[in-house]
């Protein structure tokens, strides 16, 4: 099993290069279900955990919480300096009044109410990657691609938002800290921040990176490399998609039948084309969509971690199993030329 372990960024954080992701823990997996997935995940030489205080996803009210919940359960009978804990604090303007009472600005009350909540739910003192989950202000996210400056809003500055994290860092309960849902205005404002007010840097960017969607490589892949941010990609199956399994049967069992209107980046123009491009391609190379899919996360040198989601163990055996596939130039290029017939179909 190819495995391996890579320094994060500037951190001292070691993180293997598959990540297990949870936001199906809760919803779609039991407490149970989701200890024997971390337990195997584990069992393989996986040491990275990611989860945030909104989930599970799609949010909900009487579930909201609960993922963090069923980790601490689970986390709290390992040795916890074995284990790479990410987790996440809900960013603004996307309702959920549920999680803190929707005051999801990242100022210093709102960030240590949103920490102190989940180290109590994960049932440790620190948490070694503490991640904006997306940014505060106005920028596209979640499948909107174009910047709209008519909905501009308040939102803390880079450098309030930073003091307050490194309060909590000097407190010893987070070690480091990270970005997600990112673009590079943001990412540079933070890092000029940093290094203007001698303040904690950020050492990961976790952003949506498959097949049908590269943004990342346009936006963001130069900035990481010099800058010394790398990607954890998540979102590597884009919800199940590139497993084609809606292509052969559109009503198949999965989050995208499950929760209704909840995976509209998916629904645009040259979504299926694209997936039945790459699936045919996989099975010119002996290999199921849903392998060639990850395998290609896991080939991209600027990846760090890919952050996996199963709610089956035969997905989850599957998933890892992918590290092992032997990434050749000919798979490379068959990419790339379906790449530039079909380019980013679901940003």
């Amino acid at each position: 099993m190819m495995i391996k372990q890579t320094q994060l960024g500037d951190s001292d954080l070691s993180v293997s290069n598959i990540c297990l992701g949870t936001m199906t823990f809760g919803q779609q997996n039991s407490q149970q279900e989701a200890h024997q997935q971390l337990d195997y995940a584990i069992a393989q030489g996986i040491n990275f955990i990611d989860t945030a205080e909104m989930y599970p996803v799609p949010p909900r009210e009487n579930t909201a919480y609960s993922t963090e919940t069923i980790v601490g359960s689970w986390v709290k009978t390992q040795t916890r300096d074995q284990i790479i804990l990410a987790t996440k604090a809900a960013g603004s303007a996307r309702g959920m009044p549920w999680v803190r009472g929707g005051e999801h600005a990242f100022n210093r009350t709102n960030l240590r109410n949103a920490l102190e909540g989940s180290l109590k739910r994960l049932q440790t003192d620190y948490i070694d990657l503490y991640q904006l989950h997306w940014p505060e202000r106005n920028t596209p996210m979640f499948g909107q691609y174009l910047f709209n400056p008519e909905q501009e809003r308040e939102y803390t500055s880079f450098v309030e938002t930073l003091e307050a994290l490194s309060e909590l860092i000097n407190e010893g309960k987070i070690r480091h800290i990270g970005l997600s849902n990112e673009w590079p205005w943001g990412l540079m404002q933070f890092l000029n921040a940093s290094e203007r007010e001698s303040l904690p840097r950020v050492v990961s960017m976790q952003n949506a990176y498959n097949l049908i969607n590269r943004t990342y490589d346009s936006s963001l892949r130069e900035m990481g490399y010099r800058e010394n941010v790398p990607l954890l990609a998540y979102s590597p199956m884009a919800f199940g998609h590139l497993s084609a399994k809606y292509i052969n049967d559109p009503k198949a069992q999965g989050r995208v039948n499950i929760f209704d209107g909840f995976a509209q980046r998916y629904e645009k123009p040259a979504v299926e084309p694209a997936i039945k491009a790459y699936a045919n391609l996989a099975q010119e190379v002996n290999i199921t969509p849903a392998t060639l899919a990850l395998a290609f996360n896991y080939s991209r040198w600027f990846c760090a971690s890919t952050i996996i989601g199963a709610t089956s163990m035969d997905q989850l055996k599957e998933n890892i199993n992918a590290v092992d596939v032997e990434w050749t130039n000919e798979i490379e290029q068959a990419i790339e030329a379906i790449h530039l017939r079909f380019f980013n179909p679901a940003p």
